[in-house]
Formats: structure tokens, C-alpha cells, sequence
């Protein structure tokens, strides 16, 4: 049996780990070894789980400028022989002004510093490491916000950021299992304004989209990320993981979403500073 451990059991891994159920064992790591999962900091139990495991799947976020996860496992994790893999970010590019860019490209140069060297390390490590731009799915999409009145739009003309569908970033990773290592883009087809998104959202929920507000009252960590502007492209991963997004533009995936929540619960998690968050 396949075995994949878990490093951070959060939106996009359990997503992950709920498609896998059939045909593979689930280990996963959290900070407080609640039921089901092992304590990160049990140093036993996790280098058993590594030496179990035939796959390896990290989604841990830098701590300060270290990987948490190569840090104190790394050479246990490098010896294991396991398939290994990143969820890493796309905000390792940085700004582009607006223009594509694919994997080729330099990383480093933005706000994501730390994020680039943990890029780097996994991919020094040979894993397939999977650069992800704003994430939404059920129950965390612009339908959520929109719903419950923290949706805002922001006059920033001629921004345009990239983002991807749950469900896509679960068939590009499973993709990734037959795949060489190396970073691969998952991202949709249609990069798109904040304020566009924002705008569909209510339009399927029959209601006005919401107000502007100024770019100077947001938080620091929110201005930092309407700084930059990119579209990412995602030519390799569709010829190399043979991957193709079931949902290749927002309109697509908020009208799935639409259909499949009525009303739009209220989510009880604190909304993320932004987008981009595994």
C-alpha cells in the first residue's frame, strides 16, 4: 500500500488526503498531536513516519528565514528514498509588472524571500515542488466573503493576479507522483483583477458588489501583496504532469461553487491575510 505523510494537514492537504482515502495509508504531522496526527516535535514518531512512507508531501511555511520541516528532518527525509514534494508559492516570483512568467524565471526577488530559499531547498532536495497562487474552494472562495459582508474591491487599475481551484492543485500534485522533480505551476488559464472575482461573486449571489475601499487601509501584509502583479503561466505542468484545470477560470469555479452551496455557509475560521496561503 502507498503511503503518503503529511507535512501540515491544512485546506489543500485534506482536500488532497480525502481523494486519496481508497488504496493509500494517510500519516500526518500537526504542532499538537491532536488525534490522528503526530506531534511535529516527537522526533520518534516522525522519523518513523518518514522511513514509512513511500511519499512525501510538505506544506509547512517558512519559520523566520528555515524550513521547519528540512531543518529538523531533512537528512532523514533526503535518505528515505520517498517521492517528495512542496506546496510552495507563487509569490516567489515577485513583481513582473503584469507579465506571464513560467518556471524558468529567477525567484527570490519578492516579498517571499524566505518562501524561495524553502523553494530552493526542496527542490535541492529532489522533490516536485508546486508553486500555487491564490487558492479558493469550498467554503473559502469570494462567495464566502461576498456572503458575509468582508468582500471590498480596491482602485488599483490594470492588477492582475493568477489563482487556482482546490480541486486542481489535488490533480496536479496526484499528476506529480509519475512526474521528474522539478517546480511546476498550477494556476488557472485566466488571471484576472481582485475586483473582477469580487464582482462575479455577486453577481451569482444576486447582490451589489461591494464597496472600494483605499489601498492605504489594509493591513501591511495585504498592501504587500496588492504590490505586485503577475500572470503564471502553466505551460509545463499541463505537458509534463499532463495535467489540465477542471476549472480554468474563476467564472467556472465560483459557478461550481455557487451549485454546490446554497445558501453560503458562514465559515468560522478567521479569513486569511490573503490569497496566497496553502
Amino acid at each position: 500500500m502507498a503511503a503518503l505523510l503529511v507535512f501540515g494537514l491544512g485546506y489543500t492537504m485534506r482536500a488532497l488526503s480525502a481523494r486519496l482515502d481508497k488504496g493509500w495509508q494517510i500519516m500526518a504531522t500537526s504542532r499538537d498531536g491532536r488525534p490522528g496526527t503526530v506531534a511535529f516535535g516527537d522526533e520518534a514518531a516522525v522519523r518513523s513516519a518518514i522511513r514509512r512512507a513511500t511519499h512525501i508531501l510538505s506544506s509547512v511555511p517558512p519559520e523566520g528565514e528555515a524550513d521547519p520541516v528540512l531543518d529538523r528532518y531533512g537528512g532523514v527525509i533526503e535518505a528515505s528514498g520517498a517521492w517528495l514534494g512542496y506546496l510552495s508559492s507563487t509569490g516567489v516570483y515577485g513583481d513582473t509588472g503584469g507579465a506571464w512568467v513560467d518556471e524558468s524565471a529567477p525567484i527570490g526577488g519578492g516579498r517571499r524571500s524566505a518562501r524561495a530559499k524553502a523553494d530552493s531547498a526542496w527542490l535541492a532536495a529532489g522533490a516536485r515542488v508546486f508553486r500555487l497562487p491564490g487558492i479558493y474552494g469550498p467554503g473559502r472562495s469570494p462567495l464566502d466573503r461576498v456572503a458575509q459582508g468582508r468582500a471590498h474591491r480596491i482602485d488599483q487599475p490594470g492588477q492582475v493576479f493568477s489563482r487556482v481551484h482546490v480541486e486542481d492543485i489535488v490533480s496536479g500534485v496526484i499528476g506529480g507522483f509519475d512526474a521528474p522533480p522539478g517546480a511546476y505551476n498550477l494556476s488557472d488559464d485566466m488571471p484576472a483583477s481582485q475586483n473582477a472575482v469580487v464582482e462575479f461573486a455577486a453577481l451569482l449571489l444576486g447582490r451589489d458588489p461591494p464597496p472600494f475601499v483605499p489601498i492605504d487601509s489594509l493591513s501591511p501584509m495585504a498592501r504587500a501583496f496588492h504590490a505586485e502583479n503577475r500572470r503564471v503561466a502553466n505551460g509545463k505542468a499541463r505537458a509534463i504532469l499532463g495535467w489540465t484545470p477542471r476549472y480554468p477560470d474563476y467564472r467556472a469555479g465560483l459557478r461550481a461553487l455557487s451549485a454546490m452551496t446554497s445558501p453560503i455557509p458562514v465559515s468560522t475560521a478567521p479569513a486569511p491575510a490573503s490569497t496566497d496561503q496553502r
